[in-house]
């Protein structure tokens, strides 16, 4: 999935800002760039503007929300990361629909009819990723009135999404495929050796194998597979992370 534009345009004006260019006074927007700096994001946040014009320190005040909702999500802080999320949003309306971290942050707060909401917005700027179709499969079935049948009949359509495992994935989800075959596709070279995107196929694997149990209402099952996502085959990057926020969620320990 892919990250919100103003995230990536932020960073680079937020690390970039002088402290003696600005509406903040200089000592001010010297301890601001230095939490900045220091991914000291509170002291950020404290410090700058909550409404004020496209300045550079709203920027950075975007980036550090955004950032700290993610650390928040990653902490499994889930209504905190809302929070945050919905002041970066406030800040950037424009932004809403690239907000999938916010989707996630819905599921697990149980929020399913946000998120379904939210991965709908997405699927408008984002057209082609299993994985916006999959977590709005997740939320279909858990929102008011939502059921497996109709959220199958309903699963987006995704036709070029090229990554291992995507397109067994969603044939799973839609009916049609199978646990075999999403495992297949991310099997392991014969040499056995686990090289890097080896690794993150099978942390991909488990991790919509384990969200697919859980809409099925498999407990024991998901369990399974969430732990090999999260401990077998940890990746750091953002997905990587939900599974092992998914593991504190529903007090999934390493050991079984």
């Amino acid at each position: 999935m892919k990250w919100p534009l103003l995230l990536a345009v932020s960073l680079t004006l937020g690390a970039c800002a002088k402290a003696e260019d600005s509406e903040l006074a200089p000592e001010v927007a010297k301890q601001v760039m230095e939490a900045f700096q220091g991914e000291d994001f509170d002291t950020v946040i404290e410090l700058t503007p909550e409404i004020g014009s496209d300045s550079k320190w709203t920027r950075v005040r975007g980036t550090a929300l955004q950032r700290r909702g993610e650390q928040r999500f990653f902490d499994a802080k889930i209504a905190e990361s809302i929070a945050d999320f919905d002041a970066f949003i406030a800040l950037y309306p424009d932004q809403d629909p690239h907000h999938w971290q916010r989707g996630l942050s819905y599921y697990y707060a149980e929020e399913y009819e946000k998120g379904k909401a939210q991965f709908e917005r997405h699927q408008t700027v984002n057209t082609q990723d299993v994985e916006n179709a999959v977590w709005h499969f997740l939320c279909a079935v858990r929102a008011p009135g939502g059921d497996l049948e109709a959220a199958k009949k309903e699963l987006i359509p995704i036709e070029r999404d090229s990554r291992v495992p995507m397109k067994e994935v969603h044939d799973l989800f839609g009916g049609r495929g199978s646990v075999e075959a999403v495992l297949a596709a991310a099997k392991v070279d014969e040499d056995g050796i686990l090289s890097e995107n080896e690794r993150n196929h099978l942390c991909y694997a488990h991790l919509y194998l384990g969200l697919y149990f859980e809409a099925m209402g498999d407990a024991a099952k998901s369990a399974e597979h969430i732990r090999l996502a999260a401990f077998e085959y940890p990746m750091e990057h953002y997905m990587g992370k939900t599974a092992q926020v998914h593991a504190k969620m529903r007090g999934i320990s390493a050991v079984k």
